[in-house]
């Protein structure tokens, strides 16, 4: 078996819509939109006019969870200034996730992690849609939908707890291969906690090497490629890296090395590993085959 990814080279707030409903799943009940509401001064980060029609179609409330690092988003004042200033409470249904508390919910047979610790508002809602920015990443050597609902739904305490592999020491001197494997424990936990309430969103765009997470981020060096879906992330970031691989662009260099410097294929085989998803996938370009 295979699963099966969904792509397009039309990059458009309208194709979000058609890609989400391309996938066959209808989300229901409360929706949750997971997004990035990226740093104060990054300039990669999808806007949220991008996001517009696909978060109003689903009439979903955008969550975020804060972060465990100095920078515009550490507090849940810090943050929701962010959320202001970036727009996105301006047009959209905001929930910082871990504004108040967080909650443990189990990694059942994790390869490091048995438990992660994860917004405490995720239990009031009853569906997850995915949108995550493919790019690159300072630590996990490239960001998509394994990192969104990984380190992207943990709470801050979460986020040190899957930095430090396990412990909440210091989180940038942990063993780094134990970190790119705590995203995949994290991520099967939330894939174990949505079951079939879950979707995903990959855009391929403003792929610069570093996250939406830097105020001071890289400009984008490879050309944008697409929009890609999947109810499978694993085989969802797996396409994303081999697109990348495949272009013809010389400007994905700086990625490709920004990936093979961090191991950053090391969190899509221990998803694999871990049963989240498949590596081995059908792209369907939904533009051919209308």
């Amino acid at each position: 078996m295979k699963s099966k990814v969904y792509f397009t080279k039309e990059i458009t707030p309208s194709k979000m819509v058609e890609m989400y409903k391309v996938m066959g799943r209808e989300l229901k009940g409360k929706i949750a939109v997971k997004v990035h509401s990226g740093e104060v001064g990054n300039q990669n980060f999808l806007r949220p006019e991008f996001m517009k029609d696909i978060i109003d179609y689903v009439d979903g409330t955008v969550v975020e969870c804060n972060t465990a690092y100095e920078g515009k988003r550490n507090t849940t004042k810090a943050h929701w200034e962010t959320m202001k200033e970036h727009g996105w409470s301006e047009m959209f249904k905001v929930d910082i996730m871990d504004e108040k508390e967080d909650m443990e919910i189990p990694v059942k047979n994790g390869k490091i992690l048995d438990k992660n610790y994860v917004g405490k508002n995720l239990e009031n809602y009853d569906s997850l849609l995915v949108l995550s920015h493919f790019k690159g990443h300072p630590m996990g050597g490239y960001g998509g939908a394994l990192k969104n609902i990984s380190i992207g739904i943990a709470s801050s305490k979460g986020k040190a707890y899957i930095h430090g592999g396990g412990t909440f020491d210091d989180m940038f001197k942990a063993d780094h291969d134990s970190f790119l494997i705590s995203m995949a424990d994290s991520a099967k936990s939330i894939m174990d906690y949505e079951k079939d309430n879950i979707a995903f969103i990959n855009v391929m765009c403003n792929m610069s090497v570093d996250c939406d997470c830097c105020a001071v981020a890289e400009d984008p060096k490879i050309k944008d490629i697409g929009i890609l879906s999947s109810l499978d992330p694993v085989a969802l970031d797996q396409a994303c890296i081999n697109l990348v691989y495949n272009s013809k662009d010389e400007g994905k260099k700086d990625l490709i090395e920004r990936i093979e410097s961090r191991n950053g294929l090391l969190t899509i085989k221990a998803a694999n590993e871990l049963k989240i998803g498949l590596r081995e996938y059908e792209l369907v370009d939904v533009d051919i085959d209308k």
